[in-house]
């Protein structure tokens, strides 16, 4: 059963990059938006920001990184909610094949798509003056935390696509995930905030998940937050997988 579901998976992944290779211009728009939003926050806004560090760029690209991720699940629900209508789904039912691996195929493309994206934005801030001294297993401390973010915000925005009416309904319920940083600790220091704001900017799970890349990026000691952080992404992955996965069971039982 393993290897079907896994031969499955692979096939049907393969299916869906083909569609973003044959068509690069999703990769690109997802990353011009936090891009654009990184030249402003740094070059408009970053002289009068003060968050006690040498670089705003530095300080800011984590919180952008997030912003880009959810910016790119939105794709994954408008090409399910597509897939939905178009009958796909109801044809891969009469196949011999994992019902999962159909849902998987949609993920796991997410996956290497926003990871894309993630980098063309790291491109650019490197260009801005963005520099990091964290050796390899911060790296990929960072890369860790950034794929499990990818993975509960994809499997949210499954939901989304199986159960939206219209187009639009599939991508809009990113919006709010979009916004999520700006109250967080993402361009500013929670400390600077008004006495409800900055309770809940400090306790919801973007400040985490910033505060703990921007530590191991900047090589300082990253204590209990990186722990909250997959705490966060790890229950939100959980919870939205097993709400994707009875929606799409009662969508084509």
């Amino acid at each position: 059963m393993s290897k079907h579901f896994f031969g499955d998976t692979a096939v049907l992944t393969g299916r869906s990059l083909s569609h973003i290779l044959r068509s690069p211009d999703t990769i690109i728009t997802t990353a011009v938006t936090p891009i654009a939003l990184m030249l402003m926050f740094v070059y408009v806004l970053g002289g009068a920001i003060n968050t006690g560090t040498g670089s705003y760029v530095n300080y800011l690209l984590p919180g952008i990184l997030l912003i880009t991720i959810a910016s790119g699940i939105a794709y994954t629900a408008y090409r399910l909610f597509l897939d939905m209508q178009g009958g796909i789904f109801e044809r891969f039912q009469s196949m011999p094949i994992a019902r999962s691996a159909v849902l998987w195929g949609h993920v796991l493309t997410s996956l290497v798509a926003n990871l894309v994206s993630v980098a063309l934005v790291v491109l650019v801030a490197l260009l801005m003056g963005f520099r990091s001294g964290a050796g390899a297993l911060s790296w990929l401390a960072v890369a860790g935390i950034l794929t499990m973010f990818t993975l509960a915000l994809t499997w949210l925005a499954v939901i989304a696509g199986l159960s939206a009416k219209t187009v639009d309904g599939a991508s809009a319920f990113s919006y709010p995930l979009i916004f999520l940083p700006f109250v967080s600790s993402a361009f500013v220091p929670t400390e600077t905030m008004p006495g409800p704001v900055r309770w809940f900017a400090e306790n919801q799970p973007v400040t985490s998940i910033v505060d703990a890349i921007r530590s191991l990026l900047a090589q300082q000691p990253v204590g209990t937050d990186i722990w909250i952080a997959l705490a966060w992404c790890i229950g939100i992955l959980a919870l939205a997988y097993g709400f994707a996965m009875a929606t799409y069971r009662r969508r084509v039982s």
